[in-house]
């Protein structure tokens, strides 16, 4: 009877009904030759252009509403506050995903349903395009040229924003990332760690394929959890730095800006991101996924 119920229950849990992709070549150069990969990079340049040029021009329209000069009678109570930045940032990434994740034109993207083209495209980030690679979902190929346009799309982004209201672009900071006053540089690095390390996490697992095939009844499930993720960490830490997360979101507000103060913190929003991504990867690949256990055959590891 035991051993009935054991087989029984393989039977019925044992199989998986999903596909883990392939890992992604460290180097591949016939990649080069496939248009597939120059319009995913096309589209991560338009996407965090957009994506830029809406959550900087709203930081620009909040700090301008709630200036005492502007608006003496109740500038405390004007304008979207921290809770409408933190959603121009998490919305922005929601709607981007959703409509970028699918445009590399991948084998995987037509192969398995919508969540998987989220490593092919989509990502409006460096960090993110790091952690994806460190994980092999990417090619250092395909990785360099998504980091290369998201901060060439960065840049414009913001370009545009101070190309359209100099005046308040100018007196209110370009909406640039800096370490705010009374925090320490190793508390802002900190910060921008732990909250790369929980947007990166959240897209691990909600690109996961196993995931994927429990879930694949809501096909916009993992634009959303992603989203939430930028605007959950954005509540954290806009008091601290402002909210990073994106080292080509806080380049592009620089370069535009281009004044000591942002220049002297970008380095906390570049190894901050980096790192925190990379914990991420590493969590999730060797820990919860057991990657490395499975390679080798130990701890009787099972997917």
């Amino acid at each position: 009877m035991a051993k009935d119920i054991e087989v029984a229950e393989r039977g019925e849990y044992g199989g998986k009904d999903y596909t883990d992709p392939p890992p992604a070549p460290l180097v591949d150069a016939e990649e080069l030759t496939k248009w597939s990969l120059y319009r995913a990079a096309i589209a991560e340049f338009v996407a965090t252009m957009l994506f830029l040029y809406v959550t900087v021009a709203t930081v620009i329209g909040y700090k301008h509403q709630s200036d005492p000069d502007v608006n003496p009678a109740d500038a405390a109570c004007s304008g979207v506050g921290i809770l409408g930045i933190a959603w121009a940032f998490g919305g922005m990434i929601f709607i981007l995903v959703y409509c970028t994740a699918g445009v590399s034109g991948s084998s995987l993207c037509f192969a398995t349903a919508f969540v998987a083209c989220v490593l092919y495209g989509g990502h409006i980030n460096p960090a993110v395009t790091l952690g994806l690679f460190l994980a092999r979902k990417v090619s250092l190929v395909r990785a360099l040229l998504y980091m290369v346009a998201q901060c060439l799309g960065a840049i414009c982004g913001v370009g545009l924003v101070k190309g359209f209201q100099e005046a308040y672009f100018v007196r209110y900071g370009g909406g640039a990332n800096e370490l705010s006053a009374g925090y320490s540089k190793g508390t802002g690095l900190t910060a921008e760690i732990i909250g790369t390390f929980v947007l990166v996490y959240t897209v691990f697992a909600a690109t996961d394929p196993k995931r994927n095939a429990r879930d694949s009844h809501v096909p916009v499930l993992a634009p959303l959890p992603i989203g939430f993720a930028v605007f959950m960490v954005h509540l954290a830490t806009i008091p601290i730095t402002g909210t990073g997360i994106n080292p080509a979101r806080s380049l592009g507000a620089a370069v535009i800006y281009n004044q000591a103060k942002a220049w002297d913190d970008q380095w906390i929003f570049w190894v901050g991101p980096f790192v925190g991504a990379a914990i991420a990867a590493a969590y999730h690949q060797y820990v919860l996924r057991a990657s490395g256990a499975k390679a080798t055959g130990s701890f009787g590891s099972t997917a």
